[in-house]
């Protein structure tokens, strides 16, 4: 999808590249600085079915060695896979019968995608019999809709800050955000973020919430909310669980 609507009106922006930040030579930095000379990064599919052996007690080698995790073996674990499309970790997760968690505050363009990929590939197994898919969002709730807009107004330099390999910045105030000189390239570089944000009264967010879960057939919802003033964080959530309760007991 390259960006629209959702059939109930859900705004799926278009997909975010990475490209030009594993360009960047900031990237190119930290890479040098963290990955050991000439390392290489092991399949993905393999890691994943490696830890759910060691969990179940049944590693092997390929010469047919054990291994055993202490603690952790046999133990009742939620293993939950994390994925931002639907490529490889939508279909690990649907092929081992695991829980997803589809990225939507970090790749909201691609969140419909990946929720659909995983149930494609579901498989039944001993700890699910159906796929089970929790949705990420970011959200700030404040009682009046101007004030939730001023909390939330660090949240574009904040995504900047972190997709120019630049580091995440500390949460500016909203007066920092005010005074910050923008761009057009700064603009486009974070609008799938910033428009995907909800932000309001808890009414408004709670019907965005209710619209992403619908459009996305989420089990569950996993909620983030960053602003400056922790106070402020938490009174957001407060104010968002007390309308939920409300609507959905």
């Amino acid at each position: 999808m390259v960006g629209g609507r959702a059939p109930n009106g859900l705004l799926i922006p278009p997909k975010f590249s990475f490209a030009h930040l594993l360009a960047s030579p900031r990237f190119a930095l930290q890479r040098a600085l963290l990955q050991l000379p000439g390392a290489q990064s092991r399949n993905y599919t393999e890691q994943i079915r490696d830890i759910l052996d060691l969990l179940q007690g049944t590693y092997r080698s390929a010469e047919g060695e054990e291994a055993h995790v202490v603690p952790g073996e046999g133990a009742q674990v939620q293993v939950w896979i994390l994925g931002s499309s639907g490529g490889e970790s939508a279909s690990v997760a649907g092929e081992n019968g695991l829980r997803f968690a589809a990225n939507d505050h970090v790749s909201p363009g691609s969140v419909l995608e990946a929720a659909e990929a995983y149930r494609v590939a579901f498989r039944p197994s001993a700890e699910l019999d159906r796929p089970y898919v929790s949705v990420s969002a970011d959200v700030v709730v404040a009682e009046d809709a101007a004030v939730a807009r001023e909390l939330a107004s660090g949240y574009g330099p904040w995504v900047r800050s972190i997709r120019t390999a630049e580091g995440a910045i500390p949460f500016p105030t909203p007066a920092e955000a005010r005074a910050r000189h923008w761009s057009d390239a700064d603009r486009e570089l974070v609008a799938d973020r910033v428009d995907t944000q909800f932000v309001g009264t808890p009414a408004r967010v709670a019907d965005q919430l209710d619209q992403l879960r619908e459009a996305t057939g989420a089990d569950e919802l996993i909620i983030t909310t960053v602003t400056h003033d922790h106070a402020d964080r938490v009174r957001s959530y407060q104010l968002l669980a007390q309308e939920w309760q409300r609507r959905h007991g």
